[in-house]
């Protein structure tokens, strides 16, 4: 059979497949612009519908605590890209081993990043060939855990209940990593395809000083890694937008007050905890001072350790950026279900004896 293509098809015979618009990251981007300009432009006195308004504030105080997490993200993001994957599974160990999980989960502690910060770099790890197992402990571990944080938390619910939040989202990060882990042995689960074994003769610090010899660190040099850091986070910041804008909707139409109100240290007030940090879409500074009202004025600690868990565990944003970078809709969704069951047991304890 005949055909208009020859063996090197021609630009004017062969139709060249052309990429679709990102219709949520410039229409999420262009409603965050929209609202965050209205609050800027517009005084206090001008009068508009209540939600607009709070759509608007609450688009302006997520960003403004947001970018510096994302800028830094970025950059982040950027270096990861420039950095060969046998550094990667040098610093984060065998993914298949109990040591693997556990250094994932304390760069996870470590990171001073913001959830959506900390969104960006875990979906790198993956691309940079970190275990599945790795980047779920990494996820679950990190999104409220921060020095900066650490503090806030300290002065707001003391420090016993501070360092004991922090431990247990460790082990529920852990435990969370070594089910991943099995699932992804017994083949429930398909394992990370970029991961490589590290080459035996690999020196840590030997390629470390020469790669930091042979690296010209200028203008240039930083604008690359600005560049791919931005571009190789466009699959997660979509979502990242949109989570703001829907959190605005929220706020708009779901009042602080009721949400307060019912959230007692009872299985429905947990209930309905886990269902509204699963709808809104904040960043971990924001969640900190709500998860504090729940443990001071509730009393309810574990709806405060909850709201501050299932933050990264039921967040649709996380869902999605799973699954825009395994492609498996199976291990977005395997998030939750591995996760939520152990924190809400973690929490009803925590009610129980509190």
């Amino acid at each position: 059979m005949s055909s208009c293509c020859p063996p090197e098809p021609q630009p004017d015979c062969c139709e060249l497949k052309k990429s679709r618009p990102d219709y949520l990251l410039w229409g999420s981007m262009v409603g965050i612009i929209v609202f965050y300009g209205l609050r800027l432009a517009l005084s206090s006195t001008t009068q508009l519908p209540l939600w607009v308004g709070v759509i608007s504030e609450t688009v302006f105080e997520l960003m403004n605590v947001m970018w510096w997490s994302l800028v830094l993200a970025f950059f982040f993001v950027g270096i990861l890209h420039k950095i060969p994957r046998e550094f990667i599974n040098s610093v984060l160990g065998n993914g298949e081993s109990f040591k693997g999980v556990l250094r994932a989960t304390l760069a996870g502690l470590l990171l001073d990043l913001c959830n959506h910060g900390i969104l960006l770099i875990g979906m790198k790890l993956y691309e940079r060939g970190a275990s599945l197992a790795q980047v779920v402990a990494f996820l679950v571990s990190s999104p409220w855990n921060s020095f900066s944080l650490t503090l806030i938390l300290f002065a707001l619910i003391g420090i016993e209940w501070t360092v004991g939040f922090i431990v247990l989202s460790m082990v529920i990060a852990l435990l969370s990593g070594f089910i991943f882990q099995i699932l992804v042995r017994r083949g429930a689960l398909i394992k990370n395809p970029h991961q490589t074994d590290l080459p035996k003769e690999f020196r840590f610090w030997q390629e470390t000083r020469g790669g930091i010899s042979s690296t010209k660190f200028n203008g240039k040099w930083f604008r690359e890694v600005l560049k791919e850091g931005v571009v190789g986070s466009k699959m997660v910041l979509r979502w990242i937008l949109f989570g703001v804008l829907l959190a605005g909707a929220v706020r708009a139409f779901v009042s602080l007050e009721d949400f307060q109100t019912y959230f007692g240290a009872s299985i429905a007030g947990l209930g309905l905890t886990v269902v509204f940090a699963t709808i809104l879409e904040i960043c971990s500074e924001g969640s900190t001072p709500i998860a504090a009202d729940l443990v001071n004025r509730a009393g309810a600690p574990g709806n405060g350790f909850a709201f501050l868990m299932t933050g990264a565990s039921t967040d649709y944003t996380e869902i999605m950026a799973l699954k825009e970078t395994t492609g498996s809709w199976k291990i977005s969704l395997f998030l939750p279900l591995v996760t939520v069951p152990q924190v809400l047991l973690v929490s009803w304890v925590l009610n129980t004896v509190g």
